[in-house]
């Protein structure tokens, strides 16, 4: 992993995803947690995660994310898991260890929590549209023994994060809700240990994974998600694997064969033919050394 960008000096308005009005684990009366996040995403053209049913919350530490997005402006996805789902705010500027300057976080629909190691680009026509990154992730505890999704709901969460660049205490507040229901927050890190004078997210712009900034990302992107596929096997990697070239053993097993025979190699086997014929007459290479990358003749 590379190096943890998190505790020098950080001070960060950008586009709302989502109307806010749903709390973790509860899109509405009666509905299924990740309805909202479906029904605003045609995911026959989005690589995001489509979402499995939420489990149960889990006995193990609960996990957070946060991804720098760039859509139609610039912003921060504050995501926390919360009863098998990740409940979410859209934070413009970023979060901030400095405790005197409090963020405005629009709270947006829950979503998969597939969706917590995504890094990738979104289509431009698709909701959200823009590229991902994963700029910080890593376990959080409730600052109180209120329950999380009670405390979202109530309109006042304190959380303590444990993450690569987030470390401490972090309070979520609602403030208002706009027209369209759309829920403000504000996100700000309480004093103690881990706080620090003027520090800005912006300063710190690499993915916590692979170390490369949006525009890298957006550039090369290392994996496309596939929303028709169940969620363990929609990850696809577009980075080709190089396999370690032959060693003496097999190189020597493939001499042996003579003109054909079964060549073990690669983790395969592989059944080769005329390794005997002449390839290019006149320099004496024949198939089996321009397999075996041999021969006096230049190919």
């Amino acid at each position: 992993m590379p190096q943890a960008q998190g505790h020098p000096p950080v001070p960060g308005d950008a586009g709302q995803e989502g109307d806010g009005r749903e709390s973790a684990g509860q899109d509405g009366e009666g509905q299924e947690p990740l309805a909202r996040y479906r029904q605003m995403r045609d995911f026959t053209r989005t690589p995001e995660p489509s979402g499995a049913p939420p489990g149960k919350a889990g006995e193990g530490e609960r996990v957070f994310v946060v991804q720098r997005h760039r859509a139609t402006a610039r912003h921060y996805d504050f995501r926390l898991e919360v009863d098998g789902v990740l409940a979410s705010w859209a934070v413009p500027k970023g979060p901030t260890l400095d405790p005197e300057i409090k963020r405005l976080a629009i709270h947006v629909e829950d979503h998969p929590m597939e969706y917590l190691h995504f890094e990738g680009v979104i289509p431009s026509k698709e909701y959200g549209g823009g590229d991902v990154i994963v700029w910080d992730t890593g376990t959080w505890e409730p600052g109180n023994d209120e329950d999380p999704a009670t405390a979202i709901r109530a309109g006042t969460l304190h959380v303590i994060l444990h993450g690569e660049k987030l470390r401490g205490q972090f309070m979520l507040v609602r403030t208002k809700r706009q027209e369209g229901d759309k829920e403000q927050w504000l996100l700000f890190h309480k004093h103690d240990e881990h706080t620090v004078d003027g520090w800005d997210a912006e300063d710190f712009p690499r993915s916590v994974l692979s170390g490369r900034t949006n525009e890298e990302v957006l550039a090369d992107p290392d994996e496309v998600w596939h929303s028709d596929r169940p969620a363990d096997q929609a990850a696809e990697s577009l980075r080709v694997e190089v396999p370690d070239p032959p060693d003496r053993d097999e190189l020597a097993a493939l001499r042996d064969l003579g003109a054909s025979g079964t060549w073990e190699v690669f983790g395969r086997s592989l059944r080769l033919t005329n390794l005997d014929k002449v390839m290019f007459p006149g320099r004496d290479a024949v198939a089996g050394e321009a397999v075996a990358g041999e021969g006096s003749g230049t190919v």
